[in-house]
Formats: structure tokens, C-alpha cells, sequence
């Protein structure tokens, strides 16, 4: 009796991971180069202006040439740092941008998981709805919540009962109404992401958790949440990054920041100080300052990439 002997099958050698990730990332340096390259060239020299700007008396005087520029150093940084308003300014802008990135968040939140439960007609009008408000430009969609919130002629006014009521006056509502205006122009980009998430789970998670006897509360709480967190955290610092710049919405429903400034945030102030004030050179430490909060905004954004599995 013959024994045969099977042919030997070439092993196959296994990338190391190291190894694989190091190849992919160099494929995903290649591909993102030209974008960076593109991102480089458009905002360097803007950047090097603006912090040169800042080291110098640059006011109109310098800017029409009639008067040489003066270098003072770290002069407009100082002013900057020990003026109260500027501090006052930066933590209404902080709880300002918290409100709207809660509410945005909420909002969003809440009708992804309306949206997931819902039929196909009533699913596709909810977006259209959102998806309207997400498109609709800040100044006109200011100008429309002015028009609702109008107080003789405010729709809103005439449903409450309270005709000459003036939502702008008090620095409480008028902040809360430009904070409603600006998370119904941000919910969508929420409601959109959360929805993504959602609809990506397994349903046969979803039933095991109810198997076991889990509610629905406990079942969205210790079973949904936890994969949805990678995208809640990024849509967090990407509300952040805009809620944090917010500048339309302000200018016009508070008519520049409100009465005596009680409204300000800091693009505003900005732009009070450089172009208004005619201190660009002051303007200039502001952007500064702004620049580096919004880049360490970034690099947080970019860590909490590379936690939930992406990596350069």
C-alpha cells in the first residue's frame, strides 16, 4: 500500500502590525499631502500677519501709511490680559458656547433617536426639515428669529400674550435667544451623525440587551451610549470649534453686543476693538488668543480621533 504525501503548502508570511501600520501610514500621508499642502499655503501668511500685527502700534494711521509702524512687544498682550472687559468677554463667550453646544447636542440627539423609531415618510420630513434649517445662511435665519421674536409684530409675542415685550433688551434672554437661533441652524449636523450611529448598531446587540431583562432605559444608557461615545465626543469638539466663533448671529440680533456691550463674545469684541476702536494691532492679540484656545480645541479633537481608533 502506497502512502501519498500531500505537496507542502507554502506558508504564507504575516504582516506584522507595526510594519502594516507604518505602510498605511505613509498611503494616508501620500493622499492627504496636496490638501495639506493647499491648507499650508492658504492660512501661513495669514497667520504670520496676524501675529506680526500684534507686536506692533498698528492703528489707521499705520495702516494708511501716514505714520511708521512701532514695535512694542508683547505691549498689546498685556493690555489685553489686565483689561477686566476682555476676561468678562471670554467667560460669557465660554458659557455662551457651552449652552449652545448642550442644546445643539440634546436637540440632535433626541430627534436621531425619533428619527430611528419612525417611518419612512415622516422619517424623510423630519430631514428635509433639518436639513432646511442646517442650509439656511446665519444672517438670514437671524433675521428671521428677530422677525418671530419681534415685539409688536413677533409671532411669538402674539402666542404668549406679550406684545411689546422686547426679547433683546435683558442680557439673559437676549444671550438665550441668540443661543435658540444658533442651535436650530446646529442640530442638524448632530441629528445626522447620531443618526448614523444609530442605525450602525446591530440589532442583535439591541435584543440581547432585552433578553437579558434590560429596560429600555438601561439598554440605551449601558448598551447604545458607550458605541455611540466616539461620535458624541467628536461631534462635541466640532460644536464646540463653531459655537466658539459665533459672530453673525450676535452682530445682528443684538445690534453690535447689545446695550453698553452686556453681549459680547469675543469675535465681537474683536472686531469692536480692531475696526470699530481702529486698534488692530489690539484686534490682532485678540485673533491671537483666539487661534491658540481653538488649536488646542483641535488637538484634543485629534487625540480623541486616535482613542477611538484612527490612526495617521
Amino acid at each position: 500500500m502506497t502512502t501519498q504525501i500531500a505537496p507542502a503548502v507554502p506558508e504564507i508570511p504575516v504582516q506584522q502590525g507595526p510594519v502594516r501600520r507604518k505602510r498605511d501610514g505613509r498611503a494616508a500621508t501620500m493622499y492627504l499631502a496636496p490638501a495639506g499642502v493647499l491648507l499650508i499655503g492658504l492660512m501661513a501668511y495669514p497667520l504670520f500677519q496676524l501675529v506680526q500685527i500684534s507686536l506692533y502700534d498698528y492703528g489707521q494711521p499705520q495702516a494708511s501709511g501716514a505714520e511708521p509702524l512701532v514695535f512694542i512687544g508683547a505691549d498689546n498682550y498685556v493690555e489685553l490680559f489686565s483689561d477686566s472687559q476682555f476676561w468678562s468677554v471670554l467667560l460669557a463667550t465660554i458659557l455662551f458656547a457651552a449652552v449652545c453646544v448642550l442644546g445643539s447636542l440634546l436637540v440632535g440627539t433626541g430627534l436621531a433617536v425619533l428619527a430611528s423609531r419612525v417611518r419612512a415618510v415622516p422619517r424623510m420630513l423630519l430631514f428635509l426639515a433639518a436639513l432646511g434649517a442646517w442650509a439656511t445662511p446665519a444672517m438670514a435665519g437671524s433675521y428671521v428669529w428677530l422677525f418671530l421674536f419681534d415685539q409688536d409684530f413677533g409671532v411669538v409675542n402674539k402666542v404668549l400674550g406679550m406684545q411689546g415685550h422686547s426679547w433683546t433688551f435683558d442680557r439673559i434672554s437676549a444671550f438665550g435667544l441668540v443661543a435658540g437661533e444658533v442651535i436650530w441652524c446646529s442640530f442638524p449636523f448632530v441629528m445626522v451623525t447620531m443618526y448614523a450611529g444609530i442605525k450602525a448598531i446591530s440589532a442583535e446587540v439591541i435584543e440581547a440587551a432585552q433578553l437579558d431583562g434590560a429596560s429600555w432605559m438601561r439598554t440605551a444608557t449601558q448598551v447604545i451610549l458607550p458605541i455611540l461615545k466616539p461620535l458624541i465626543v467628536i461631534a462635541t469638539i466640532q460644536s464646540i470649534i463653531w459655537d466658539f466663533k459665533i459672530f453673525t448671529q450676535i452682530y445682528v440680533m443684538t445690534n453690535g453686543g447689545g446695550i453698553a456691550g452686556q453681549n459680547l463674545v469675543l469675535n465681537v469684541y474683536t472686531y469692536q476693538k480692531a475696526f470699530a476702536g481702529e486698534e488692530y494691532g489690539l484686534g490682532s492679540a485678540i485673533g491671537v488668543v483666539m487661534t491658540v484656545l481653538l488649536m488646542l480645541i483641535t488637538v484634543l479633537y485629534l487625540r480623541t480621533q486616535r482613542r477611538s481608533g484612527w490612526r495617521p
